[in-house]
């Protein structure tokens, strides 16, 4: 069913599931490849645990909490990460809610000196989210050479569909004063 509330093509919040959409097993695999991660790590969008559980497999010590308690994982904390005042680690990687995306990299740029995201990719082309883009310390963005599994909203049932859309995974360290570069992953 699609809202008329929130424009043509896009369904309900409510059906939307709080914006919830796992985070693809390929995506945290090049991550870890491309990217090396600290021990620990706060995942502030935990949902029913995708980054949780892979990086906890991987040695990583993750502390995780979401505004709603999904099935499947438990979260160390029920918040919602834009009112909290401080992270439990100086890293966050997250996939966060994409309706809430410039407000978490805002946010967890207060709180962190390092900010990894799984976002599309069209969200380098707002001028409205420069300061976050030019100024904050972006220092990559690692672009998927093929296409991500379509991430589907918790409990779809419905096909499962490659994606037409661009991911890639954008890292911000809060001292990097160089040029962004963008990596084929």
């Amino acid at each position: 069913m699609i809202s008329k509330k929130t424009g043509s093509g896009k369904h309900s919040m409510e059906l939307r599931q709080n914006d919830c959409y796992e985070t693809p097993l390929i995506a945290l695999e090049r991550l870890v490849q491309h990217i090396a991660l600290p021990r620990h790590i706060y995942e502030p969008a935990c949902g029913p645990g995708a980054i949780v559980n892979f990086l906890r497999n991987q040695g990583h010590s993750v502390y995780a909490s979401d505004l709603i308690e999904y099935e499947g994982i438990q979260a160390d904390w029920n918040v919602d990460f834009l009112a909290t005042t401080e992270a439990p680690f100086d890293c966050i990687v997250t996939n966060p809610p994409y309706s809430l995306a410039p407000f978490f990299v805002e946010h967890a740029l207060k709180m962190c000196n390092r900010v990894i995201m799984l976002l599309r990719l069209a969200f380098i082309e707002s001028t409205g989210r420069s300061h976050i883009l030019e100024e904050a310390g972006l220092k990559r963005i690692l672009v998927f050479k093929k296409r991500l599994p379509m991430m589907h909203r918790k409990d779809w049932t419905g096909p499962k569909n490659t994606s037409a859309t661009c991911y890639a995974w954008f890292e911000w360290h809060r001292h990097h004063t160089g040029p962004t570069t963008i990596e084929r992953i």
